[in-house]
This record gives C-alpha cells, structure tokens and sequence, in this order.
C-alpha cells in the first residue's frame, strides 16, 4: 500500500472493515479486532492514524516492535499468514504506519479466535462473539461430527420406528426408479444402513425425524398451525399442535392447508381439474424445504404456520447458507441442504427433486397458476416464506375470482390413457386397493388367465401408477399395509 492509497482508505473514517489505531500501544485490541474481520467480511488494520482526528502520525518501528507484531499474530487460531505492511510518512523521517489486511472469513471454515475467544464485527465495533453463533459456525465446518441428525437418537431400538412406513416410502422409491426393486423385501436394518441412518446398530436421530412412531421428549418434532382472522395474530378462528416423524408433519400441513385454503376447479375431457388457491405443490414443497433444512437442534421450536386473510406464512429455524440470500433465492443455484441424511432419504423415495430444485419447482408452480411468486425473509435464526393469497385484495377483502376457463383451458388439459382410467375407478370405489387387486381385475377384464399374465399386468400397473402420482391425479398415504390412494383430481 502507497502513502496515496493509504490517505483515500481512511477518508470516511472506521466502518466495518477498517479499524485504526494510533500506535501499537494498543496492539491487543488491534488483535480483536483483526480476529473479528477474520470472521465476518475482512477489513485492514492500521497502526499510526489518530482515529479521532484522522491524522496520520505514524511511529517507530523497531525490531522490537516487529517482535511483537509477530507474537501477537501467533494468538490467533486457526494461524493465519499475514503480510504486514509498513508504509513511510512523507513529511515526518523515521515515522512509518503499520497496516494489516486480513481475508473474509468463508462459510465452512471453522471461527477464529484470538487468545481462545473468538469475535466479530458490527459495523465500526468489535464485540465477542455470541455462543450460538460460535456453536452454529463450528457445526458447519465440521457437519458430519457436530450435525444433530448425526448424533445418536434417545430411542435405542429399530422398533421404536414405523416399519409400515418405511416399507410405504420404498415402495414409492422403487415406483420412480430411485431405489432397486429388491429393497422392497429387504431387512429394515439394512435399509436403514444403506440410508447412513445407523451407527452400528444404534439409531442416529435422522433414522428418528424420519420414521418414529412416538416423539418422545423430542419436542422439536412438531407443527404449529393456525388460522387467524384479518392480518394480525389477535384472533384465531383454528389452533392445531400437531406431532410426529417427518411423513406424518408433512401430512398435517396439507391437510389444514385443504381445511383452510379455497378450491377452485372446472372439467377438462374425462378430468375434473381442481387446484387450491396456491398451488399444492408450490405448498407441499416449501413444507418439505422447511423439514429439510430446518435447525432440528432447537429442541423446543416446531415449525411454524400460519394462515392469514391475505397472505399464508411458513417458518422454521434455521438460516441460508451463504452466498445464498433472501434477495437471492430465486436464482439458479446450487444445494447445501442442514440435513443430508434426511434429504437423502426424501429425494431417493421421490417427495423431494434433484437438490437445488426446490425453490424453482415453488416458483413454476406458483406461475402455472397466475399465482404471485412467494417471498423468502430471514433474521439468522429464523427463515419465512410468504405467499400472498390471489383471493384476496389489498385490504383483506376476497375477490371475485373470475372465469379463466377459456384462458387456461389448454393448458390444464391433462391425458391419460383408457387404463388408466379404469385404475382411477378402482380406486374411487375403493381407496385402499392393492395394485395387485388392480392387476386381477385388469386380467379379468381383459380375459385372460391371471397365470400367464400376472408379472407383466403389475408391472403396467404399477407404471400407470407411477405416471398418475407424477401427474399429481393420486397420491400416496399412510404405509405399504395400512395406506389408502388419494385422488387429487377426480374423474367428473
């Protein structure tokens, strides 16, 4: 650094990434401060510049006191390689100023201390970092040590989870084709180890979140959801605790959401099309982001929502990992979920996509349906998304919808084929139905003798299934024994 360029860093006084000292009399709160540039944005440290006044006086420098530079630098973990700079004053010999620059701290690595206590940076002031922001940055350099859904569960035995369950959910992997087909009669051990939700024979906590049958004191497994009257939180027209694994909050939401939200539909050919008034899926997605990269440390914070006249709000603790932002979120960008374990479970029995996918598969659904794209909005310990309900002005008041048949009408159009209709038949008259009893009565009507055609009709069956649940006409609930189809969009 130049004398010039020296005199134009300092000419708006300390902010953020700048601090000065008037000499190296106060070396040791220099080092707090160069600890905590160290872990937020970076910043110089300048020995010799009255703060106050600005003026630049510079000092000594002797080998002592480049001793003591050195010494100082050595307090401070992890090391780090500084080149300390020192620059003559033209009208005063012999004076020079001492100036450090130290790098930004990166998401991942581990906080920097100095002399065991780590701090950081609020705009101009130094200050000691807080507990839970150490913790948090600790965690996320080292997530396969510190990671809750990593660490082993209160419940000690593989009978605490719900084996139906899982039978249920591979099943629907091995329907997509994330998962082989000889998982379907696999032990539910092995299962669990090839999902790393197993530490030998020990249950980790992710195992738990997923498929628990009792919650136990894991208080954090949980969804609050509400109904308020007008915009505000002083009235509630429903109030609901609800409890469980993963599947089961999952299921609650879209539930209330059914309870609460208004339907809207007409008939397209032999479908009814019907669609709440945020789209399900945009919903359903931004429940399973909540799950997925929630914080599932906070013992005591379930996840939060809330339904307003005009607006429907979804929060859960946790954070975005930089460089992603609230501003941001709805660019291209690439996954880092909380959770892998837990993300991994869900993308390979199909409720979650690719990673990353996530907030554009909320945005194009939303768009699908002339829906308002939602907000993100977060505070570091808390992250919020709001999207506005369509029926509802900016007032509180609800709308006319009005008739957009013609417009969308094509759009909506929704094929499927001859047999596939008759699946949907079965099971509007009987919503527990095997695709085994699918493939009898397939047989039946098509004549033939259900020996020689048994493994091909499932195997049909099985695909039309899978083509109707990624249409979003069906869906999927409960387990492989006690589960039951869902038609989301009825034949008229």
């Amino acid at each position: 650094m130049t004398y010039e360029e020296l005199q134009i860093l300092i000419q708006n006084d300390e902010h953020r990434q700048l601090e000065l000292k008037k000499t190296t009399g106060e070396l040791k709160d220099g080092m707090h401060s160069a600890c905590a540039f160290l872990n937020t944005e970076g910043g110089w440290l300048i020995f010799g510049v009255t703060p106050s006044s600005l003026k630049i006086l510079g000092q000594e420098v002797t080998d002592n006191t480049q001793r003591e530079i050195a010494q100082a630098l050595s307090y401070l973990e992890p090391q780090v390689d500084v080149r300390v700079e020192y620059i003559d004053i033209p009208d005063r010999p012999n004076q020079k100023v001492i100036a450090m620059h130290f790098d930004a701290w990166l998401w991942g690595n581990i906080p920097y201390t100095y002399h065991g206590c780590p701090y950081y940076r609020v705009e101009s002031t130094t200050k000691e970092m807080p507990c839970d922001m150490f913790d948090l940055r600790l965690r996320q350099s080292k997530p396969d040590f510190f990671a809750w859904e990593r660490q082993p569960s209160d419940f000690k035995s593989i009978d605490s989870l719900d084996e139906n369950l899982i039978r249920g959910v591979v099943r629907l992997g091995v329907e997509r084709g994330r998962m082989p087909e000889s998982a379907m009669t696999e032990p539910i051990k092995d299962i669990l180890d090839k999902w790393k939700l197993l530490d030998g024979n020990k249950l980790l906590n992710a195992a738990t979140a997923l498929f628990t049958k009792e919650t136990g004191m894991y208080l954090q497994l949980s969804i609050s959801l509400a109904r308020f009257r007008g915009t505000d939180k002083n009235e509630f027209i429903d109030s609901q605790q609800a409890e469980g694994n993963i599947f089961v909050l999952l299921n609650e939401a879209m539930n209330f959401f059914r309870k609460h939200l208004s339907m809207h539909g007409k008939v397209v050919g032999l479908i009814r099309d019907e669609w709440l008034e945020v789209p399900a899926e945009a919903l359903r997605e931004s429940i399973l982001n909540s799950l997925c990269h929630r914080e599932w440390g906070r013992y005591c914070l379930p996840i939060y929502l809330a339904i307003y006249d005009d607006r429907i709000e979804i929060t859960n603790t946790g954070y975005l990992v930089p460089p992603l932002t609230a501003e941001n979120i709805t660019q291209p960008h690439s996954s880092n979920p909380h959770n892998k374990l837990i993300a991994n479970v869900l993308y390979s029995t199909s409720y979650i996509e690719k990673w990353g996918s996530g907030v554009k598969r909320i945005t194009d659904a939303c768009a699908y349906r002339n829906v308002e794209t939602p907000t993100w909005t977060t505070d570091g310990y808390f992250v919020t998304v709001t999207f506005k309900r369509p029926d509802y002005n900016a007032n509180g008041t609800k709308d006319v919808p009005k008739d957009d048949t013609k417009d969308c009408i094509k759009d909506c159009t929704i094929e499927i084929s001859d047999r596939q209709a008759d699946i949907l038949s079965m099971i509007e008259e009987d919503c527990t139905i095997t695709s085994q009893k699918m493939s009898q009565k397939m047989s039946q009507k098509m004549s033939q003798k259900m020996s020689q055609k048994e493994s091909s009709i499932q195997r049909t069956v099985k695909r039309d299934l899978a083509d109707l649940q990624a249409k979003g006409i069906i869906a999927r609930e409960g387990g492989r024994k006690n589960g039951r189809w869902v038609i989301l969009k009825p034949l008229e």
